[in-house]
């Protein structure tokens, strides 16, 4: 009992020691190894329950013998890697928006989950719900749209810095991911999504992500250049996929599923427009999507598949769309220097789309940008499209499909 009391101790002032001294709460733990663990803990190898939140200076990694739960804000300052082993299942207390993992600009995280053995991000609560907490925030250095030269913008969850000048910003890795039940809101304004990307950089790994029951946007990019393969998104009850701020990375194998409560399967700005496109030279949101399935609740329902609005430009491939009143809607201004350019990106080629096919959508495309354009000159190859193969790659680790 006396050593595995010392362990105890000494693991917990190790933690402690990782903690600053600013206004964020310190880091909470909570070891039951002694009380409550195998009748009472007395081989001194136990797993213990360790409760994280508050501002970490030094690495954490994560004990694959532990159990964790989240039950605040834990952020990794700049310098710092947070690292989650594979298999490892994080819980988060049931409490809103200022529960969530944040990984600071300048810092890194480290989750390399497997198909067998992902890593899972939920709620704590007996019946979850979405928006149970937050979710999880990284913050980088690639560039944004939303300041000038080389300030930084301020996240609307946990007013972190983001944004800069290196696209090619490291992050760290995130592979075989699901965050379930996210989506905590602040107030009217500020909401947490699954997982938000910051000014995220293109060295940063993100591949096989899923967010489950969200509250708000699934996925949401804030300008930078990261690239994502194989992601899905199931029952969000906003936006599935969103992004804004010039965000202009790669997003290859996406699928969408839409609940009963739910917006758009993609929303698309090209600028935040609560802030203005302030870069110089000015730049718009210009991502490429490759491998995309959109799937609603029928094309009774009124939703639109993709919505793309404020300058948005892109380039798709290979999109399926299937059971929604509209497939794409086009918002903008007319000329190619008014405040919203959407439709001038279809008239020079950066915004298109390439094999699509349309399954049980009454408006293929709904045009109110302003500019004169037929749909053939927006969109090539209808019928041609498979989407991605969600069958084969979603096997195994995913959930509600």
């Amino acid at each position: 009992m006396k050593r595995n009391l010392l362990s105890c101790l000494a693991i917990a002032g190790l933690l402690l020691s990782s903690c600053t001294t600013d206004d964020t709460a310190d880091i909470v733990i909570n070891d039951n190894s002694v009380t409550n663990n195998n009748g009472g803990g007395s081989n001194p190898t136990d797993p213990q329950t360790i409760f994280l939140s508050g501002t970490f200076t030094e690495d954490l990694t994560l004990d694959a013998n532990n159990t964790y739960k989240l039950n605040g804000s834990l952020i990794m300052s700049a310098g710092t890697t947070l690292t989650i082993p594979a298999g490892m299942t994080i819980e988060a207390l049931a409490a809103g928006s200022d529960v969530y993992i944040a990984i600071s600009k300048g810092a890194k995280i480290n989750a390399n989950g497997t198909a067998d053995n992902p890593i899972v991000l939920t709620s704590d609560a007996s019946a979850p719900q979405a928006g149970d907490w937050g979710g999880l925030i990284l913050l980088g250095d690639a560039p944004i749209n939303s300041v000038t030269g080389t300030a930084t913008a301020t996240s609307e969850i946990a007013g972190l810095p983001y944004g800069g000048t290196n696209a090619a910003d490291d992050s760290g890795i995130i592979r075989y991911m699901r965050v379930q039940y996210s989506g905590g809101s602040a107030d009217g304004q500020s909401e947490n999504n699954g997982i938000s990307f910051y000014g995220v950089g293109n060295t940063t790994i993100v591949q096989y992500i899923q967010v489950f029951e969200g509250k708000d946007d699934g996925v949401e990019f804030f300008g930078g250049t990261v690239n994502v393969d194989f992601v899905s998104v199931v029952n969000s009850q906003d936006d599935s996929i969103d992004w804004t701020e010039g965000y202009s990375g790669i997003i290859t194998n996406a699928h969408v599923q839409h609940g009963a409560e739910h917006d758009k399967g993609i929303e698309a700005d090209g600028y935040n427009t609560d802030i203005g496109n302030n870069s110089s030279p000015i730049f718009w949101s210009k991502p490429t999507v490759t491998n995309l399935t959109i799937v609603g609740n029928g094309s009774g329902t009124g939703n639109e598949a993709i919505r793309l609005r404020a300058g948005t430009q892109g380039i798709f491939t290979n999109v399926l769309l299937e059971g929604f009143a509209e497939g794409f809607d086009l918002d903008g201004d007319a000329g190619a220097m008014s405040d919203n350019p959407t439709g001038t990106g279809v008239l020079n080629g950066d915004l298109s789309v390439t094999d699509v096919t349309f399954t049980d959508v009454t408006l293929q495309v709904k045009n109110d940008t302003g500019e004169t354009f037929a749909d053939s000159d927006f969109i090539s190859g209808i019928g041609n499209a498979t989407g991605t193969d969600f069958a084969t790659w979603g096997a195994t680790w995913t959930v509600g499909n």
